[in-house]
C-alpha cells in the first residue's frame, strides 16, 4: 500500500482509496464487476433490438393493411397489429424492468 498525495489538499492518502479522507475528493472511480458489465451490455443490447424490433414491425403492419383486399381484412390487419405492438411495449417494458434492476444491484459500490 502506498501513500499519494489528494490533488485538492495535498493530503497523504492511500493509493486505493476512492476518496481523500481529509476532503472527501474523488480520488478514482470504482468499475463493474464481471456480472456488472455483463448486465449493463445486455441491457443496452436488449433496448437496441427491442427498438429494431418495434420499428420493423411499423412496417409489416403497413405492408398488411395496404394487401388487405376488403375492409374486413382491414379491420383484422389493424387489430392484429395493434395486439402486437402491445406485446412487443409489454415484453420491452418488463425486459427493462427486470435488466435495469440488474444493472442497479450490481454497481460499483465505493467504499
Amino acid at each position: 500500500m502506498a501513500l499519494v498525495a489528494c490533488p485538492e489538499c495535498n493530503h497523504q492518502v492511500s493509493d486505493s482509496a476512492f476518496k481523500c479522507s481529509q476532503c472527501g475528493h474523488r480520488l478514482r472511480k470504482a468499475k463493474r464487476g464481471l456480472f456488472g458489465t455483463l448486465f449493463k451490455w445486455s441491457f443496452i443490447l436488449f433496448n437496441v433490438l427491442m427498438a429494431v424490433w418495434l420499428f420493423s414491425s411499423f412496417g409489416i403492419m403497413g405492408e398488411a393493411m395496404q394487401s388487405s383486399q376488403n375492409e374486413y381484412e382491414q379491420a383484422g390487419a389493424a387489430i392484429g397489429s395493434a395486439l402486437g405492438m402491445g406485446m412487443i411495449v409489454t415484453t420491452w417494458a418488463l425486459g427493462d424492468i427486470i435488466l435495469g434492476l440488474l444493472v442497479l444491484f450490481t454497481r460499483p459500490k465505493e467504499a
